[in-house]
């Protein structure tokens, strides 16, 4: 794929802190799946700030190697803790450094986001489909 294959030249990282389990991986490729197949041309990949792989570098790298022009990276942290607050600034610093004609963007964590607020509020009232 090449940054003329999405509209935008957007690639998207969905990012979590990781673990040596690897069905914990499951919701974050399912994530990342859902949203291939929502925006085909939007290419999204997973990274990790620890214990898995890749990590938020490798992964900017390989969409760099597609011909993104802009990578947006969404933290799916539901608390904004240490991570969210400190160790992800950096690394983003890090990668605009290293990526100076990338344009980088960082979203909010997830559990910032009030839809997924009132959402989780739902599954926990049982009101699901």
């Amino acid at each position: 794929m090449t940054h003329s294959d999405s509209e935008s030249g957007l690639g998207i990282v969905l990012f979590a802190h990781g673990s040596r389990d690897p069905l914990w991986h499951k919701p974050m490729e399912a994530v990342a799946q859902a949203m291939r197949q929502i925006a085909p041309g939007v290419p999204v990949v997973c990274a990790y700030l620890e214990l898995s792989s890749p990590d938020l570098p490798t992964a900017c790298q390989n969409l760099v190697q597609l011909g993104v022009r802009r990578i947006n990276v969404v933290p799916m942290f539901l608390g904004v803790g240490k991570h969210a607050r400190e160790d992800l600034p950096v690394i983003m610093n890090e990668l605009r450094t290293q990526h100076p004609a990338i344009g980088f963007t960082q979203q909010r964590a997830v559990g910032e986001e009030p839809l997924l607020v009132e959402l989780l509020a739902n599954i926990a009232l049982g009101h699901t489909r």
